[in-house]
């Protein structure tokens, strides 16, 4: 059944000035968001107080923001997104249902217009709503082409005609479908065209409705697109006015933050306090390199603990702690990167042991690693860590085969069975939480992905011994790690550092350079 409010733009989202769809083919958009700039520095901090109860209004008034917040972070965070087409399962019971009401309403359409005389009540909204459409899709400028859709689709005649039983169907459709090939992407000109081949005018109207709503989809995708320069530019602002604007209405809103940096804090003291020279928490060298302690050599600096709790990010335990409120809409994004790190670690583990039970002749003959590699990425894709013990078993002995292959095709002496099983048993016990080959490596990457959260260190980001065969992908989770972590910082490092200041420095005068991150 159509649905004309499917598809448009975020109603908060306005849109720029003049901007080209395609050539003669365009809607223009408007954009004013001057004067949402907000003044949080520093943030006003909600002090402990029992949670206030919010009536339905309020939940749904927030539940409404908290959206249009989350759909502007992703345009500005996420190159890639755009909105797409919603399709069930086919055996789902939202198909089902969705399947049924359509059918049913274009099996009425069917009736009405094969009674005598037909009844053309339908067929007239659906006019309707397929002319508010097209119009949706002009730009302001466009004010010819309106006036001719406007007198072609006279709505007033139509049902005229109606009425006297001459309304022409198959006239009106074809020129909706030449209008339609006015305005539509170029992805779309085959769709319309095919459309032109459709004879029953039930199945045309409902073709129709198809493709509109798909060329209303390509005109939102294009504004986010032209939205996203605009929006890079105000993102922080728009981001802590928001933020400030439910921390108002809910007061604990940086309970579990509050928690988070709490257990960086504690961690990086620790570790300062054991290892002072060469700070490192739980074998990682903080970023946390970077400032680690400040003037007191006990006391941690929020810079520190903020990379502290960023880096703890990788390693978190869903269903043990609550996320930051403050990374909840980066979640999705951090835990993808949680996943590629895991799996990094393990194939780094699998190659350095290989290595040094192959020898250095087997390891550097020509696409030896490189096959090793692919055959470990393979069987660890899509798997949680939860299921890599398993996945050792069968890397053990795929490794196993390829040594066996390559030893064959090299005229080398093929491994004792004392060999085979110390390969493979070695490969398998790298899942142990204890491993020390998997301990090391972990570390070691730790240690270079923490470098990508300063701007100021991206010159000393040397790769860590060990870590060569996986560079390429190391890098690209760095890069992503880091574009996400500068983001959050710039949004939310008021609020970081007026907790931090409580907590590192509780009644202790500011030193000279943490006001800011």
């Amino acid at each position: 059944m159509p649905n004309p409010g499917e598809g448009t733009p975020p109603s908060d989202c306005s849109e720029p000035e003049s901007v080209p769809y395609r050539p003669g083919k365009a809607r223009q958009a408007q954009e004013s968001h001057d004067g949402d700039v907000p003044s949080l520095c520093p943030p006003q901090l909600p002090t402990s107080s029992p949670p206030r109860v919010l009536s339905m209004a309020e939940l749904l008034e927030t539940a409404q923001e908290v959206s249009k917040m989350t759909i502007a972070h992703e345009i500005v965070v996420n190159r890639d997104f755009k909105l797409q087409e919603v399709n069930f399962s086919p055996n789902s019971l939202e198909s089902r249902v969705k399947e049924t009401l359509h059918k049913a309403f274009w099996d009425s359409l069917k009736e009405q217009l094969s009674a005598s005389p037909p009844d053309y009540t339908h067929v007239i909204q659906l006019l309707q709503e397929i002319k508010e459409t097209i119009l949706s899709l002009l730009l302001p400028r466009h004010s010819r082409l309106r006036g001719q859709i406007e007198e072609a689709l006279d709505m007033e005649l139509i049902t005229q005609e109606a009425e006297h039983g001459a309304l022409d169907i198959p006239n009106l459709t074809m020129y909706i479908l030449g209008t339609m090939a006015m305005l539509c992407a170029p992805i779309r000109d085959e769709e319309v065209q095919r459309l032109r081949g459709v004879t029953d005018p039930v199945q045309l109207l409902r073709e129709i409705f198809r493709v509109l709503d798909l060329m209303k989809m390509d005109m939102v995708n294009f504004t986010i697109q032209s939205l996203r320069p605009h929006l890079q530019d105000h993102s922080i602002q728009y981001e802590q006015k928001k933020f400030q604007e439910l921390l108002a209405k809910l007061p604990n809103s940086l309970d579990h933050t509050t928690e988070w940096l709490h257990k960086a804090a504690a961690e990086v003291s620790a570790s300062s306090l054991s290892s002072p020279s060469h700070p490192e928490v739980h074998g990682s060298p903080a970023p946390l390199s970077l400032g680690a302690v400040s003037r007191s050599s006990s006391t941690p600096s929020p810079m520190s603990v903020l990379n502290q709790g960023y880096m703890n990010l990788l390693r978190w335990e869903p269903g043990l702690e609550k996320y930051p409120e403050t990374l909840l809409m980066d979640q999705a994004r951090l835990q993808e990167v949680q996943l590629q790190v895991n799996q990094l670690t393990i194939i780094a583990a699998v190659l350095l042991v290989s290595s040094s039970v192959c020898g250095s002749a087997l390891f550097s003959s020509p696409g030896f690693v490189d096959r090793l590699k692919r055959v470990t990425k393979a069987l660890l894709e899509g798997l949680p860590h939860t299921r890599f013990r398993e996945a050792l078993l069968d890397i053990s002995n795929h490794v196993h085969q390829e040594v066996s292959e390559s030893l064959l095709q090299l005229g080398y002496p093929a491994f004792t069975s004392d060999k085979s099983a110390s390969l493979k048993g070695q490969i398998r016990s790298i899942a142990e939480d204890d491993n020390v080959v998997r301990s090391v490596i972990e570390q070691r990457i730790h240690s270079f992905l923490s470098l990508h959260l300063s701007p100021s260190a991206q010159n000393s980001r040397s790769l860590p011994k060990g870590l060569a065969p996986i560079q390429e992908e190391l890098l690209e989770v760095g890069h992503r790690l880091g574009s996400v972590i500068h983001h959050n910082r710039q949004v939310y490092g008021p609020y970081y550092l007026a907790i931090l200041k409580k907590i590192v420095l509780p009644g202790a005068e500011p030193e000279a350079g943490i006001d800011s991150f």
